[in-house]
């Protein structure tokens, strides 16, 4: 047995903050002796800040059990669930709920977000005095916070709590009923189409609100040009905001649509040109992590096409290897850039301690994407089909087996 590392992957295995308090120069034996495989690398764990394990209130689609076997199986060590559930997370009586849920079935550290309005509807701060100390963040994901003054006040209280609000950037009267990007897929087959604006717009005005709190202001799952363009200048003036997107909008855009629910989510695929600007967002620093917004549906929620199908695809089993397959192979990313997107920013932003917490991988071990295989209850992913290269053979969480690889031969 032996490690097959490059000096890149060599450089990224000592990092004591992510991995383990064994002597670094001990980690790969240690680590590769539990796995009867050559050619492994070791990557400190995975962190996504913007999960859907929809307990309590929507085991149907996923739960806390099944969401972090996915996740593990994904080298995900830690990951930040999103409020939108019944009960929704905005009070410590309803955030209980869901922590008793995490105590019990979580296989990795899951730590939840307090929703910012009651129930999520926009009209009410929920109690984030109260739920401060048990949550990562405050969000209401799914939602736009429409309230100028409501989110101000919102800004302000998280400051003084010292957390982090992330906000799904959503204008509600921009969206004009639409589901898929508002460009030429949708004009040419008839689909009505969600405007960049209905994005952009919002971050604009919570970039303003973040420059008068001092609140650290993360953006969710951005999709657009614009969005990239903003979030820029306002680093440059010092702004306290930081900003996620996803493998798909990396990878994939209106052009890879098909009349398909597995391609239908929100924010929608868009352009080329909006797909190359979150590239070199990524690569100048203007976009800080790349997080799944992993959200499954049941099989029916997911058969009606673009226009009546759920918003939402799963991914968080195969992130790595979509990034690592359309990214770091073609050498748009190194792989120290990749981990630091993965891992090293989400734990910094968010002040997460992952210790003793690290992934094993085959990196160049091809496969076909099978939704059937997955962990997660979620099936619908547009890479069904594909080939890429990643398989995680590993994944140890606070010192403890939380994901293993039988079937390598």
């Amino acid at each position: 047995m032996g490690v097959c590392l490059n000096e890149e992957m060599a450089n990224l295995r000592i990092d004591t903050s992510l991995c383990t308090d064994a002597d670094p120069a001990s980690l790969p034996a240690a680590v590769l002796s539990k796995v009867n495989v050559d050619g492994a690398a070791v990557f400190p764990g995975f962190c996504d800040v913007h999960v859907h394990f929809r307990e309590p209130g929507f085991s149907y689609k996923e739960t806390i059990r099944s969401g972090s076997m996915a996740a593990a199986r994904g080298g995900y060590t830690t990951v930040c669930t999103m409020p939108n559930l019944s009960p929704v997370p905005d009070s410590k009586t309803h955030l209980e709920e869901e922590l008793a849920l995490i105590r019990r079935d979580a296989v990795i550290n899951v730590l939840p977000y307090g929703a910012v309005t009651v129930g999520e509807r926009g009209e009410t701060l929920s109690d984030l005095e109260g739920m401060a100390p048990a949550v990562i963040a405050f969000s209401d994901d799914g939602r736009g916070v429409q309230s100028d003054s409501l989110m101000r006040e919102a800004m302000t209280r998280a400051k003084a709590l010292g957390k982090v609000i992330a906000a799904h950037c959503e204008v509600n009267h921009l969206l004009r009923g639409g589901y898929i990007h508002d460009g030429a897929y949708a004009k040419a087959h008839g689909h009505r189409g969600i405007c960049s604006e209905s994005e952009w717009r919002m971050i604009r005005r919570d970039l303003k609100l973040c420059e008068e709190t001092g609140c650290a202001y993360h953006v969710c799952h951005i999709s657009c040009k614009e969005s990239v363009d903003l979030i820029r200048d306002a680093k440059r003036r010092g702004v306290n905001v930081t900003c996620e997107t996803a493998p798909h909008y990396l990878v994939l855009t209106e052009d890879d649509l098909q009349e398909d629910g597995r391609f239908k989510m929100n924010p929608p695929l868009r352009s080329k040109a909006d797909r190359e600007a979150l590239i070199e967002g990524v690569l100048d620093g203007t976009v800080d992590m790349i997080a799944t917004d992993h959200a499954p549906h049941s099989a029916e929620e997911k058969s009606k096409g673009l226009a009546g199908s759920a918003f939402g695809i799963v991914g968080i089993e195969i992130a790595f290897p979509v990034l690592y397959t359309h990214l770091v192979k073609p050498g748009i990313l190194t792989m120290k850039q990749l981990m630091d997107l993965l891992a090293h920013n989400p734990h910094k932003r968010f002040g997460i301690y992952d210790a003793g917490s690290y992934s094993v991988w085959l990196p160049d071990r091809t496969f076909t994407v099978d939704p059937d295989a997955f962990l997660s209850k979620g099936r619908a992913t547009p890479f069904a089909g594909t080939t890429l290269c990643g398989v995680c053979l590993l994944t140890v969480v606070n010192g403890t087996i939380a994901y293993q690889n039988n079937s390598i031969d």
